[in-house]
Parts: structure tokens; C-alpha cells; sequence
């Protein structure tokens, strides 16, 4: 129901004419109702005791249309799904829950892995799934001792997009590294007579999420330590150095930085980079192609990298076998079904179809982790990643992770990289160990 209001309200805010905005509200409860009703049947299979269908446990709110489209094209399986918000904290399920067959979401590569999920290497045979055909540092990701627990379904990449009028300021490439965003973007400065920024090609401490990107890049490995996460010290000292002698050099300091921001960027950043203000702007790849290509036409991009790798961002979903499955034949045909180039493709097709100004990008809000749906059926939907899709020898998967990795990364690790990488503190800033005990006083 949480999400059925968030679509609401999505709606309403998306048109300006209210006649508009009810007639999609009436469209979407519609669409809801029908899938309401094509689970009816199923649920009284089960009652009934004559089938038993594919239980899915979910953070991704996509996965009720393409179960909805799994259970009209399958002449066999079926499948339902639970909606879980905290996915990753609610396995293993309570004593009076139905176990799940099938988990797909983020956060699922942990200490805990072989305790919550069985091993899937039986849907890779000449009949399922081909391991070739997924990107193979991803699906290292998934493995334990040689075995497979997890499936990457979908993930994102860090990227900085830029206005096409200015690519001559910005070297040519399918990835580009800090330096080169930080020497193109000081080319872009531009100051008054009075000696204060007009415009200002780009600042870390606009967004510590790219000061967080740039720490995986400089090898922090964030990775799972009991139930919080240990980390490389020597490579947070040196990102903290490297990004305070860059505001210092070329922006004048974190202050400069912060009053150009206040002045000017608090339009979106497609808009940003279009005026002319600044030069680059950093955005996740699913909140960059949610936005309407009609909106992004004069926008280009590369990916955030170092040489030619590209860390792929934290929360990449993937699909597990839970453990203790008693529909496991129905359930590895579901996964047989979804990790199928025709399959994503017809689920594209279907979204486009059904547009309601809720769909969201690609395959679970993100690129499709089977290589050929990428390089040859997202480029039908996505102009401007023709041509641009790394090869898998360029990606970086996350390490293992807490199931609270997102939590963490909100309220511990990102405020300490803004507050740390000020050029003007002058106060004491709380160590990570002292934020991370903070945390887990008031969140454990």
C-alpha cells in the first residue's frame, strides 16, 4: 500500500491540469486492480491445496508487473510477491511467516549468505541459464568457495553529465577520473571583478556522495565487519587530503564552494549544466535516465571511473534460492524465465506500453546485468547509451556488505566525509568510531 500512495502522489504532482491528474489516478487503481485480480486465482490454487506457487520476497516494487506478466505467459508456474522494505534485515523470516522461495534485492551478500540462500549452480546447464551471458565480475560477487548463491539481476553506475556544448572541455572517453574532472572543471571557472564566482565547473563538497565514490575508487574496500563495516585508513587519509587541496587550489575553499551552491544550484542538475553555471554535475545512472529524454537531449555523460574501472554503486539487486524452499522446480523456472534476453526486452516493452509516469529505468531501475539486453536492447530504449556500455572487465562489484549498509552509509559515513573534507572546520569532528557508536546506540 506504501508504494500504491507514493505512485499517487506522483501522479498528482506530474500534471498540471487536476482533470489530468484523475483520469491517471482512475488509469493506475485500474492497472492495480487488475493485478489484484490476476493473483486471485492463484491464491485460491493455493487454498485449495492443487498448487503452490513461487513466493517471491522483494524490495523492489517492479517485480508485482513482471510477476503479473510471469504468471499470464507461464502455462505452468506461478508466482506471488511479498513486498519487503528492509529486505536484507528480514531474512531469516519470523516463525509465523510463510517462508519465501525466491529473494531478489540489495544488501543480500553477507556473512549470513549460505545460512539464507541455497545454491544455484543446477539453472546453469545447457537448458538454463548461460554464465557467459552475465557479466562475470558480478557474478562473482554471488559466489562462495567456487559456488553460486546469488544471481546480479540489475545495477547502477556513478556518472557525471555534462552539457554537449561544452565536450570540447572534456576529454573524450567513455569514463573519466577526478583529476580530469577536477582540471577541465577549474578551465570552466569564471569570476567577476569583484573576485566572486560567476560560474564554477565543479566542487566535491557539493555532493559527499561523490567524495564516497572517490574513496571506493582510491581503495577504502567498505566491507562487512560484524554488523557495522571496516575500511582501508590509509586510503580515507589520502581522499580527504586529495579532495581538500582541490577545493583549496582550484575553488578557493570549501566556503567559495558552498556560497557559489547557495546562490546558484537549486535547480536539478540536467538544468544545472544546461545553464552554463557549472560544468559537470554527478548523479546515479537510474535517477539520470528516470528523467525524460525530451528533458536530457543536450545532455551528455561519462562514467565516474579510475582508469578503466567503474565501481559499481552499492545497492546492485540480485536473486537468491532461499534455503529452505519447498518449491524449488517452480521456483528455478521463474529464474530460468527472467534471465532471458527476450524475456527484459518484453518487460521493457511492457512498461513503455503501459506508461502511467510511473515506470521506472531499465530492469529494476537499473541495467540489465545480462550483457546482450544492455548492448542491444537498451540503446531501442535509451538513445544515449548507444555505444557507451563498458565492457565487463571494467566493472568493480561491491564487497560484502552489512544488511544496514544503507543506513550507515546515511547517517555515519556520508555526514563524516562532508564534515571532514571542509577546508574551513574549525570545530572537532567526531571520529567513525565514534559515529558508528553513536549509531548503533540509537539504531540497534
Amino acid at each position: 500500500m506504501k508504494n500504491i500512495f507514493r505512485i499517487e502522489k506522483k501522479l498528482l504532482t506530474a500534471h498540471r491540469s487536476p482533470l489530468t491528474a484523475i483520469c491517471c489516478l482512475l488509469t493506475a487503481h485500474c492497472y492495480l486492480l487488475s493485478v489484484i485480480c490476476s493473483l486471485l486465482p492463484i491464491i485460491l490454487l493455493t487454498s485449495c491445496g492443487t498448487s503452490s506457487p513461487v513466493v517471491i520476497w522483494t524490495d523492489r516494487p517492479e517485480m508485482v508487473s513482471y510477476v503479473e506478466f510471469f504468471n499470464v505467459a507461464q502455462n505452468k508456474a506461478k508466482a506471488v510477491v511479498v513486498y519487503k522494505e528492509k529486505l536484507a534485515s528480514s531474512l531469516p523470516p519470523a516463525k509465523d511467516e510463510q517462508n519465501p522461495d525466491i529473494v531478489i534485492g540489495s544488501f543480500l551478500r553477507n556473512s549470513r549468505i549460505k545460512k539464507n540462500f541455497a545454491s544455484l549452480d543446477r539453472v546453469f546447464n545447457r537448458r538454463g541459464i548461460n554464465p557467459d551471458s552475465i557479466y562475470a565480475p558480478l557474478l562473482e560477487y554471488g559466489k562462495i568457495n567456487g559456488r553460486q548463491y546469488l544471481i546480479p539481476l540489475s545495477f547502477n553506475m556513478p556518472m557525471m553529465i555534462f552539457a554537449q556544448k561544452n565536450h570540447d572541455l572534456i576529454p573524450e572517453s567513455m569514463t573519466i577520473d577526478p583529476d580530469r574532472i577536477r582540471d577541465s572543471a577549474s578551465l570552466f571557472n569564471q569570476k567577476s571583478k569583484e573576485n566572486v564566482f560567476l560560474r564554477m565547473g565543479y566542487a566535491p563538497s557539493w555532493d559527499a556522495n561523490f567524495i564516497f565514490h572517490m574513496a571506493k575508487m582510491n581503495g577504502i574496500d567498505f566491507s562487512e565487519k560484524g554488523n557495522v563495516f571496516s575500511w582501508n585508513a590509509y586510503s580515507l587519509a589520502d581522499t580527504i587530503e586529495y579532495t581538500k587541496k582541490w577545493s583549496q587550489d582550484k575553488n578557493g575553499g570549501t566556503s567559495q564552494e558552498q556560497d557559489f551552491a547557495f546562490k546558484y544550484l537549486y535547480a536539478p542538475s540536467y538544468k544545472l549544466v544546461s545553464s552554463d553555471r557549472c560544468l559537470f554535475a554527478y548523479i546515479k545512472s537510474d535517477d539520470f535516465f528516470n528523467i525524460s529524454s525530451e528533458q536530457t537531449e543536450n545532455i551528455a555523460f561519462h562514467w565516474l571511473g579510475k582508469g578503466d574501472k567503474i565501481f559499481v554503486n552499492d545497492d546492485m539487486t540480485s536473486l537468491g534460492l532461499y534455503r529452505k524452499t519447498k518449491n524449488s522446480h517452480s521456483a528455478y523456472e521463474f529464474i530460468n524465465w527472467f534471465f532471458s534476453e527476450a524475456t527484459q526486452k518484453n518487460l521493457l516493452e511492457r512498461a513503455l506500453r503501459m506508461d502511467l509516469d510511473t515506470q521506472t529505468f531499465g530492469i529494476c531501475s537499473g541495467l540489465s546485468s545480462i550483457k546482450s539486453v544492455n548492448e542491444r536492447v537498451f540503446p531501442s530504449f535509451y538513445k544515449t547509451l548507444l555505444g557507451k556500455m563498458p565492457a565487463e572487465s571494467n566493472l568493480v562489484a561491491p564487497l560484502p556488505l552489512p544488511s544496514r549498509w544503507e543506513s550507515l552509509k546515511e547517517r555515519v559515513i556520508i555526514p563524516y566525509l562532508s564534515e571532514v573534507t571542509s577546508t574551513d572546520s574549525t570545530v572537532a569532528i567526531k571520529s567513525m568510531d565514534e559515529r558508528i557508536a553513536a549509531w548503533r546506540n540509537q539504531f540497534n
